[in-house]
């Protein structure tokens, strides 16, 4: 840790800090344990500077606001930093993806008052598009199609990822779109926005906690589908999430176009060895 950084966060928190330590499980940002001389400890995310981890605080200040489910608690931000209370692990509780599907039903009951957020954010690395132009209120397949997928065509077209196939396949799903997400719920609800099987975790008590956020309000079957793109989540937490909000008739069918995003958005960040996996979900359609 840098020098201007370590008087910043010791003045922040009103105490000398004793002790650091890197962790591991992020691969944008650089994360450490810090510990004061009083033995109290928290969570440090630095290395970077273009606004992400403001993005992250008020994320996670906006999926606090839901009350449904556990996230650590922003203590400091800053443009290089993010300073979140520290939340030891433990072992899953026996029920424990019965109360996360329970709980993560019950944060996608708390409504927004329009698509989007008030902010853009990120998606991983790759900026994720939020704020709509102007005075122009979305509807969801609106906002799915231009801010969403449209955007990451465009970026993995400008990064040279798309092949023939990928564009004529592309070309066809505009025409459709409409008709594939018929039948979509119409409201915004708060979504973590990047679910996956990293991005939550167990705590001390045995109870899930949602981390590294991208949040913004949409349609909650954007969000249950990349529960699946890399697994990570039982079947318990399924059965559970459904008891609690049934999800409407179809959502099977709409899973692939919302894995599409998350897919496109590999492509763009990793490279060519999304590509088939993109052409694939699409051919589902078209």
């Amino acid at each position: 840790m840098n020098s201007p950084l370590l008087e910043q966060l010791e003045n922040i928190l009103g105490e000398r800090i004793s002790n650091t330590s890197h962790v591991g499980g992020g691969c944008i940002a650089t994360t450490q344990v810090i510990e004061t001389i009083s033995g109290k400890r928290f969570f440090l995310k630095s290395g970077y500077s273009n606004g992400m981890f403001l993005n992250e605080a008020n994320g996670l200040r906006e999926l606090a606001k839901s009350g449904a489910i556990r996230v650590p608690t922003v203590v400091a931000c800053g443009d290089d930093f993010l300073l979140l209370e520290y939340i030891e692990t433990g072992l899953k509780s026996p029920n424990f993806f019965e109360v996360f599907g329970k709980q993560f039903a019950e944060m996608h009951g708390f409504k927004g008052k329009h698509f989007g957020f008030f902010e853009d954010n990120f998606i991983g690395a790759t900026p994720q598009l939020n704020v709509t132009e102007g005075e122009k209120l979305y509807d969801w397949t609106e906002f799915y199609w231009e801010k969403r997928l449209l955007y990451q065509f465009s970026l993995a077209e400008k990064n040279g990822f798309v092949s023939v196939k990928l564009s004529t396949l592309f070309d066809k799903l505009g025409g459709r779109i409409k008709e594939i997400l018929q039948g979509s719920e119409n409201v915004p609800v708060l979504l973590h926005g990047d679910p996956w099987g990293g991005n939550y975790m167990c705590d001390q008590l045995g109870n899930p906690v949602l981390i590294d956020p991208a949040v913004y309000y949409g349609n909650r079957e954007a969000d249950l589908a990349m529960t699946k793109l890399f697994g990570g989540f039982s079947n318990e937490f399924y059965r559970a999430y459904n008891q609690a909000s049934p999800l409407p008739e179809g959502y099977e069918y709409r899973e692939n176009i919302y894995l599409l995003y998350h897919v496109l958005n590999h492509l763009n960040l990793f490279g060519t060895s999304y590509l088939f996996q993109a052409e694939n979900l699409i051919s589902f359609y078209c």
